[in-house]
C-alpha cells in the first residue's frame, strides 16, 4: 500500500471508511468546522432559507459567523449584511465572532475552533491559512456553505501534493515573507494550480507560528489548494474530540507526489512583488527610490504581533516620513492587546502610524489600507491585482522593508 501525504490522512479521517482517498477521486468530506463573514454571510442566510427554510443547522456548536472585512461597518450594505446575519444566528443558536474579534481564520487558531488534523470550509477565499496548524481550511462560494450549514460535509476532490523543498536558512533583514515571495517567483500564479503542497527544509522548521501563517496565507496566490509548512513544532490538540482517531500529522515517508521543486534562498535578497501581480516578485534594490505615498501593515498574511515587534524595532526613536500615510490594522482583539501591554502599539503611534481596530483591513473597499488614483502604495497584505486596494499602485513587501519604505518615504529595504 502506497503511502499517504497529508492532504490524504487528513481527507481519509473525515469520509466513509472505505472511500479511496487518491489525488483526482471526489469524495464526501465531513467538516468540523464551517463559517460564514460578514462578506458572503447574507447570500449565505439567503440561500439557506431558499433551501432549507427554518430547519437547523448540522451542528450549532461547529457552526459560526465571523465579522472581519468592514468592521465596525461604514457603509449600509455591511452594516444590514452583518445584522442580518446576527439575526439569523440567534434564531439557530449559532454563535458570532462580531466586529471587534478580528480576521476569521487567525481567531479560530486562537480560540481553539480547529485543531491539528481538522477541516474547515467559509466564505474566506484565504481559509488556506489554516495549513500552518495542520488544518485543511477551504473558501468555497455561498450556496456551499448553506450546504455545509445544513449537512456538516461537502464533496471535494482529492488533490495532488507536489513538494516544495526550501535550501538554505533565512538570514536577517529577511522574513518569512521574503521566503514566500521566493516560492511565488518561483511556482508564479499557476505552478501550483490544484495541488496541496508541503513546505520542507530547514527555513521551514524555523519558522515560527506567525511567519508558517504567512506561508500559507499566500498559497492562493500561487494556484494552490492549500500548502503545508511540514516542520518539527509540536501541534498541539486542544479539544481532542475533533479528533476520532489517534493518528501521525506527518505524511509517510513513501508518500507519492505529483512534483517536487527545489529553491535555493541562501543568499536572498529582500524581495518585493511589483504591480500588477503578487508574483511580480523583484529584488527591493531594483525598485529602491520609487516615492511612495502610503504605507499599510496588516492583512491575514502579516497582521501577527511578531509582525509588528519587527516594525517596531526598527521605527523605535524615528518618524515616518512627513508625506507618508501609515496605517496598521492588527489581526485580532488578542494581538491588539498584546500591542497594548507590550508598548509596541505606543511605539508605532509615535512614530506617525494610525492604528485601527482588528480586522482585515486593506482587503476591502470601506476600510483602511485603499489607495487613491495615482498613490503608490507599500502592503503587507497579500493581492495587488489593479483595483483591489483602490485605484492605485500597490507593492508586497515584509512588515520589515515596509518599515524602512516608510521611514524613507520611498521603497528601500535598509538602513543602508
Amino acid at each position: 500500500m502506497v503511502g499517504q501525504t497529508l492532504i490524504q490522512k487528513i481527507f481519509a479521517m473525515h469520509t466513509a471508511p472505505d472511500a479511496s482517498v487518491n489525488p483526482g477521486d471526489i469524495i464526501w468530506l465531513d467538516l468540523d468546522v464551517r463559517t460564514a463573514r460578514d462578506f458572503g454571510g447574507a447570500n449565505v442566510v439567503k440561500n439557506y432559507r431558499e433551501h432549507y427554510g427554518d430547519a437547523p443547522v448540522a451542528d450549532a456548536a461547529r457552526t459560526f459567523f465571523t465579522f472581519d472585512l468592514v468592521v465596525p461597518p461604514s457603509n449600509i450594505p455591511y452594516a444590514n449584511n452583518q445584522q442580518l446575519c446576527r439575526e439569523w444566528a440567534r434564531t439557530q443558536g449559532v454563535r458570532v465572532f462580531d466586529v471587534n474579534a478580528g480576521i476569521g481564520s487567525h481567531v479560530a487558531i486562537e480560540e481553539g475552533l480547529v485543531q491539528p488534523g481538522s477541516t474547515f470550509v467559509g466564505t474566506d477565499s484565504h481559509l488556506n491559512i489554516l495549513g500552518a496548524v495542520g488544518v485543511f481550511g477551504q473558501g468555497m462560494g455561498d450556496q456551499d456553505i448553506a450546504f455545509a450549514f445544513k449537512t456538516g460535509r461537502t464533496w471535494f476532490e482529492v488533490p495532488p501534493t507536489m513538494k516544495v523543498m526550501l535550501k538554505g536558512e533565512l538570514r536577517p533583514p529577511c522574513t518569512a515573507r521574503d521566503l514566500t515571495l521566493a516560492v511565488m517567483r518561483d511556482l508564479g500564479s499557476s505552478g501550483a494550480l490544484g495541488h496541496a503542497i508541503e513546505f520542507y527544509g530547514p527555513a521551514i522548521d524555523a519558522l515560527d507560528l506567525a511567519g508558517r501563517i504567512t506561508l500559507a496565507s499566500q498559497v492562493t496566490e500561487m494556484g494552490g489548494i492549500i500548502g503545508f509548512p511540514i516542520t518539527s513544532h509540536e501541534l498541539r490538540i486542544k479539544n481532542p474530540s475533533l479528533l476520532p482517531t489517534p493518528y501521525s500529522l506527518l505524511p509517510d515517508s513513501d508518500a507519492n507526489y505529483i512534483e517536487t521543486v527545489e529553491i535555493d534562498i541562501s543568499d536572498l535578497p529582500p524581495l518585493i512583488a511589483c504591480p500588477p501581480s503578487p508574483t511580480n516578485v523583484k529584488p527591493v534594490r531594483e525598485v529602491a527610490g520609487r516615492r511612495i505615498d502610503s504605507v499599510f501593515l496588516g492583512s491575514c498574511t502579516n497582521g501577527r504581533f511578531e509582525d509588528f515587534a519587527a516594525v517596531a524595532e526598527i521605527v523605535r526613536g524615528k518618524r515616518i516620513a512627513p508625506h507618508v500615510m501609515a496605517t496598521v490594522v492588527p489581526a485580532t482583539r488578542r494581538v491588539y492587546a498584546q500591542m497594548l501591554a507590550s508598548g509596541v502599539l505606543q511605539t508605532l503611534f509615535e512614530a506617525g502610524f494610525i492604528i485601527s481596530n482588528p480586522g482585515c483591513g486593506g482587503c476591502a473597499s470601506g476600510h483602511l489600507g485603499m489607495t487613491g488614483k495615482g498613490e503608490v502604495q507599500v502592503s503587507t497584505s497579500n493581492r495587488n491585482f489593479p483595483g483591489k486596494q483602490g485605484a492605485g499602485e500597490t507593492y508586497l513587501a515584509s512588515p520589515v522593508t515596509a518599515a524602512w519604505c516608510a521611514l524613507k518615504g520611498e521603497i528601500a529595504a535598509s538602513e543602508e
